[in-house]
């Protein structure tokens, strides 16, 4: 029998069929580019394009808008729930728990027809930026902020998280970010919430264990990792020197280099922009400048560039948003993804099951317990 071909981490594979994203050519989402979406659209609109195939004319957004800000709410066990949780569970932790439990109360849950994951979905990126405002209210020690049916995915994320409403440059600026954040192709996570639904498992597990994958630091949780490198690099003219110490001690600065992208991540271009009108708006662009020298010199000394959690983690440290609410908003924009995927792979299934190539010992022989030495 022939070897079959090994790859680690699966590297350069095709493990499947997607309509729904490429980053052939530049990433895109069902044929527009990711640039266009973020320049033209809302969030709202792009959740809607991943989701139901298409960008909505008015009528179609407002209908979705409506039937996503109407389920803006959470089971008020699940609110107790939250309330139990030991303070030190971080918020990510929290949200994963969460859409475990809010499988319970979804009364499509044991439904896998397409239109019922398309409810599901569309509750889910309802509940879950709820979710993470009440929790970081709830460890905070601050009232709960009810959600608004008047406002945007990301504004009323923001009103629901600081009790008031942000200006409209913040909101835009999270608005891009989640747009850039809401897919992409077969990563990580999106691949594990395929494998679990590959079995006929249902979305909300699918869901829970993207959010497991989406926690670690080579992936999600690159971007709550970015401050601490700008903080230890320190001063932008002591910045390039500490990334060549740093690239000498053989250190990883996360936030550079992509398992896809080898000359840039578009979505990184884009974003840098909203973070350094965010730090110019908050009066501190140290930051922005220290970042700009880091990248000078892993450019130049190791051919990397920054991917789109660089910018992110930047933006959000601008915007005053807590550094363990970073991944959180990334699971609060991709679910729109994983979701789509899950639909897809469910539409047209087959269980996703890789072999393995061995590397143990040669066939051997059992000896007797009683011979053994």
């Amino acid at each position: 029998m022939s070897t079959p071909a090994y790859s680690p981490g699966l590297e350069g594979i095709v493990a499947g069929e997607t309509a729904i994203c490429t980053v052939e050519g530049g990433l895109s989402y069902r044929g527009y580019a990711v640039g266009d979406l973020a320049e033209h659209c809302s969030f709202d609109e792009v959740a809607h394009l991943l989701l139901h195939g298409e960008l909505p004319n008015a009528a179609q957004l407002k209908a979705f808008q409506t039937r996503v800000a109407a389920a803006r709410r959470l089971p008020p066990p699940l609110k107790d729930l939250l309330a139990a949780l030991p303070k030190w569970t971080v918020p990510l932790d929290a949200l994963r728990t969460a859409v475990s439990a809010l499988g319970h109360f979804d009364q499509d849950a044991a439904d896998n027809s397409r239109d019922a994951n398309l409810r599901k979905a569309e509750r889910l990126l309802a509940q879950i930026p709820v979710v993470i405002a009440d929790y970081y209210r709830v460890v905070k020690g601050l009232p709960e902020v009810q959600a608004r049916q008047d406002l945007s995915h990301a504004a009323n994320f923001l009103y629901m998280l600081r009790g008031g409403e942000a200006t409209p440059q913040e909101v835009k600026a999270l608005d891009v970010s989640l747009i850039l954040y809401a897919e992409h192709e077969f990563n990580a996570s999106t691949f594990a919430a395929r494998v679990i639904v590959s079995t006929l498992s249902d979305l909300h597990s699918g869901i829970t264990g993207a959010i497991g994958a989406l926690k670690g630091p080579l992936h999600g949780g690159a971007n709550e990792k970015v401050m601490d490198i700008l903080q230890a690099a320190g001063a932008p003219e002591h910045a390039e020197t500490w990334t060549r110490s740093a690239l000498f001690r053989k250190e990883r600065i996360m936030g550079f280099g992509h398992r896809v992208y080898k000359t840039g991540d578009v979505r990184a271009g884009i974003l840098k922009a909203y973070a350094r009108a965010a730090a110019e708006a908050a009066g501190e662009t140290k930051w922005e400048d220290t970042a700009d020298a880091i990248e000078r010199v892993m450019a130049a000394e190791k051919n990397m560039f920054p991917n789109l959690d660089w910018p992110a983690g930047r933006l959000y440290h601008a915007m005053k948003l807590e550094i363990p609410l970073f991944t959180p908003i990334f699971a609060m924009s991709r679910v729109a993804g994983w979701s789509a995927h899950v639909i897809e792979q469910l539409d047209k299934n087959r269980l996703i099951r890789p072999r393995a190539l061995y590397a143990g010992p040669a066939a051997r022989a059992v000896t007797p317990l009683a011979h053994r030495a």
